[in-house]
């Protein structure tokens, strides 16, 4: 890997040789990617469809694994690929609209809030290579700008949202961050509560103390870091704090992480780094022998540091083999997408648009299963907002949840069924059923039915059980739970 990139005019937009495929898997990218999120998030537009839809509070690594799939297949050397993405990102926000807490519409298709999302992934991304003291070329940075302007183009916003030159878009930078900016409620979730409340991710799960003593040193320094790589101009609007001394830790830590460039390649790949992150140590993946291996020791060092550290006892997580689950944990854990403490239809777009996404579905398929899952909701809505405040509390499902498999929810698994079923013989064969739970959940198990096929009734069935809440053993688990 190069230090900086090239910038050679002939460089391809996507795909091997371009810009983007250069600094993809740069380590020090992860903080320029945090900063940029911190400054869509501060997008009054951007900031209230975070608020009402996103799933970055309950499901950050989640959220982060998609995020890099997506800019994958983006920016990828195959052009089929590209626009199937695109198409499906359009679908995606094309369903994200309504008011924010002051009464003014947002609407996540607006060209220019969807091109300033693009400008803080360029600007973060020069940003990065300037903190850790190696300042990008005039040449390499037009040639970086020319590859978002490409990327934006993709996805149809005109050309006009962003400016033609690059001298041109530092005015419009400047401009954005000056005017535009609020101290949104979004952001302020994201520097200071996301950190210090991050779920573990599932190759640490199991390992609370663990997770709770890195946790606890990582977070603070990371929102320290985040809020000192701001602009200027935005912090002091916004009233941002910065601690004394933060900005000699935050240009130390660009250049401390960007020592990771000269490990071996492959250890640094981001492809390889988002796998693991969401790979469950009981996945039958080649992987996880090396995982569950690693898994082990760090819950021995868990096991350590519990009687060296003031940290709490944290209860362990349950064995997994056919324990009943509470209906109020299973609400907490899968339903509550969003982690606002209702159930509501953003919680449920999000498990539909997730399914979508993992299964990358075709548009009609998509639609169905969106589809199902509104008539899910409506179902819901009906039978337990006893208060009619619109949203379901934790107790008002607990209340009800053994009798909640009506029609509409055995439509949503028949759906899911059939987008499965590839070959149509009504029966989800051993490769299909791989290929749902390998993409979808990250993990195999063992086929039921006949003849080593799921059937319809047996897949229903099991669907029907884990959205009731009843048992934690079903193979769904990794889908909302535990990514």
């Amino acid at each position: 890997m190069t230090d900086t990139p090239s910038g050679a005019p002939d460089a391809p937009l996507f795909g091997p040789g371009s810009q983007f495929d250069e600094f993809f898997s740069d380590p020090r990218w992860a903080l320029a990617v945090v900063r940029a999120t911190v400054l869509e998030a501060a997008h009054p537009q951007i900031g209230a469809a975070l608020i009402d839809s996103s799933t970055f509070v309950a499901h950050p690594w989640r959220r982060l694994y998609n995020t890099f799939l997506s800019l994958q297949r983006m920016f990828g050397a195959d052009d089929d690929v590209r626009h199937r993405e695109a198409a499906r990102l359009n679908r995606l926000h094309a369903r994200l609209n309504g008011t924010d807490a002051r009464d003014r519409p947002y609407d996540a298709m607006d060209p220019e809030a969807r091109a300033w999302v693009v400008a803080t992934l360029f600007e973060s991304t020069v940003t990065m290579f300037r903190l850790s003291g190696q300042p990008l070329e005039q040449r390499a940075m037009e040639g970086l700008y020319a590859e978002f302007q490409a990327f934006l183009a993709v996805l149809g916003v005109g050309a006009g949202q962003l400016p033609a030159t690059l001298q041109e878009f530092w005015r419009y930078y400047d401009r954005v961050v000056e005017e535009e900016l609020e101290n949104t409620e979004a952001m302020r979730i994201i520097l200071y509560k996301l950190f210090d409340h991050l779920p573990a991710p599932p190759l640490l799960n199991g390992l609370p103390t663990l997770w709770a003593l890195g946790r606890a040193v990582g977070g603070p320094v990371i929102g320290a870091i985040t809020v000192a790589s701001l602009p200027e101009p935005f912090r002091r609007r916004a009233g941002l704090p910065e601690l004394p001394g933060a900005q000699t830790l935050m240009q130390s830590a660009y250049l401390t992480v960007g020592l990771a460039r000269f490990l071996p390649d492959g250890w640094i790949q981001a492809e390889n780094i988002a796998d693991l992150l969401s790979l469950s140590p009981d996945s039958d993946d080649p992987r996880a022998r090396s995982v569950r291996a690693l898994h082990h020791r760090m819950k021995r060092a868990g096991a350590f540091l519990r009687l060296v550290t003031p940290f709490a006892p944290q209860p362990e997580p349950a064995a997994p083999g056919g324990i009943q689950r509470g209906a109020e944990e299973f609400f907490q854990e899968v339903l509550d997408q969003t982690g606002d403490g209702y159930l509501d239809w953003p919680d449920l777009a999000a498990m539909a648009r997730e399914l979508s996404t993992r299964l990358d579905l075709d548009e009609p398929e998509e639609t169905r299963l969106y589809n199902a899952y509104a008539d899910w909701w409506r179902e819901l809505q009906s039978a337990l907002d006893t208060d009619s405040d619109g949203r379901v509390s934790a107790q008002e499902y607990a209340t009800a949840a053994p009798s909640l498999a009506g029609p509409a929810l055995i439509r949503v698994a028949e759906v899911l069924f059939d987008v499965t079923d590839k070959d149509g013989n009504h029966l989800i064969d051993a490769d299909e059923h791989r290929a749902l739970f390998r993409t979808a959940f990250h993990r195999d198990t063992t086929s039921t039915g006949t003849g080593g096929a799921y059937t319809r009734s047996a897949f229903v069935k099991d669907f029907l059980s884990f959205t009731s809440g009843r048992q934690r053993s079903t193979p769904y688990d990794p889908l909302l739970a535990q990514a």
